[in-house]
């Protein structure tokens, strides 16, 4: 049988595509190595609780046709993302707020707050000044800059570390230009209009992307690839960009996250579905609590039980799944020298976050698809 496209790799951009290309009339096939569809948006139902198990997924957009699109296949909760920052038993509301602010320097208003700010921010400035430094040369000058050594020692600088394996000081100032601070008080993590997590789960969202969409998982494009690339006449790739070429260049680095599922014999076992562990002795970055997700009020003790993940941030080898690009000086020379391969690829479109070396929220995948075919 011939397809119009193979499209290799079941995540969001993948299953977007196929679900926009069958609308279209075109016949797809979605090939995924792993045992199941979705990509990193799939989750494993313990208990009936849906566990994000490649890490916490919380959508958020402000593009209403994002939104309209996502909710057409299945609507979304009320989910809103207020995580809260561990620090030596110390619990601090994210993003900084005047809940933080409170709770780090016990402050009641905006201005002694911005006072504070304002002071450490100086210090950090004359510090520079005083080693003759006038722009920062890494990240921890840059987190000083903008707010100053109180909110940087305790919530930035451990996880941070924690979370690239490398000193704060090791680290490019590009990582972190902007923090959000807030001079109100109100834990609502993104500023987008909508946000929320899909009544059932992510594969209810994946199930309604890819109906009447051919798939098939444990399905390797690079174990036949020749037998897979002569099932259709156009190729989606969102698996790695490096792979793709047969790493010629070499291979891209990446970060990437082992998770430690635990279920435990409790109803509600941190209150939250997000808590970060900020200093460096915390071995794992953070915690999450899935049923939080989808489970409010009485619901969540109506479930006699929970499931809670460690997660722990490590260097990326041979073998594990990669997560994040390092998009240090090196590591973006490699990826344009792939992507130049990519741009004179005919009949391939690259795309997603491995494809092309780029970290992506889950809106904007789904608004490049939508774009892109459009203009298909």
């Amino acid at each position: 049988m011939q397809y119009d496209f193979l499209i290799v790799g079941s995540g969001l951009y993948g299953a977007t595509f196929a679900h926009l290309a069958r609308k279209a009339g075109k016949r797809c096939l979605v090939i995924d190595k792993r045992p199941h569809l979705g990509g990193n948006v799939y989750c494993e139902n313990i208990n009936g609780i849906n566990v994000h198990k490649y890490g916490a997924h919380i959508f958020h957009t402000s593009n209403k046709e994002v939104w309209d699109f996502v909710n057409a296949i299945v609507p979304f909760n009320r989910y809103t993302n207020s995580p809260v920052a561990n620090y030596q038993g110390e619990l601090y509301n994210l993003p900084f707020n005047m809940n933080t602010f409170h709770q780090m320097w016990g402050v009641a208003t905006p201005e002694d707050a911005r006072r504070i700010i304002e002071d450490q921010r100086a210090e950090a400035k004359s510090a520079m000044a005083a080693a003759g430094v006038t722009e920062p040369r890494n990240l921890e000058e840059q987190a000083l800059l903008l707010i100053g050594r109180d909110i940087y020692e305790k919530l930035i600088k451990g996880y941070t570390e924690k979370q690239w394996g490398r000193k704060c000081t090791d680290l490019p100032a590009f990582i972190i230009r902007r923090l959000p601070v807030r001079f109100v008080y109100d834990n609502n993590y993104f500023n987008d209009k909508y946000q929320g997590i899909p009544e059932g789960g992510y594969n209810k969202l994946i199930e309604g992307l890819l109906e009447r969409v051919e798939t098939r998982t444990d399905a390797d494009f690079f174990a036949d690839r020749a037998y897979w690339e002569s099932l259709a006449d156009r190729i989606v790739y969102t698996g790695p960009i490096d792979e793709f070429f047969g790493f010629r260049f070499g291979k891209l680095n990446y970060r990437t996250v082992r998770f430690e599922h635990e279920v435990l014999d409790i109803p509600n076992y941190q209150g939250n579905a997000v808590i970060n562990y900020t200093s460096a002795d915390v071995p794992f970055t953070r915690i999450i609590e899935h049923k939080h997700f989808e489970l409010f009020g009485q619901a969540v003790y109506d479930s006699p039980s929970t499931v809670i993940s460690r997660e722990y941030s490590t260097e990326w080898k041979e073998g594990l799944e990669p997560y994040y690009p390092v998009n240090d000086d090196a590591n973006t020379a490699l990826y344009l020298k792939y992507k130049t391969l990519a741009d004179a690829e005919e009949g391939v479109i690259f795309g997603g976050r491995l494809a092309e070396y780029k970290y992506y929220d889950m809106a904007p995948v789904i608004e490049k698809v939508i774009n892109l075919y459009k203009n298909e």
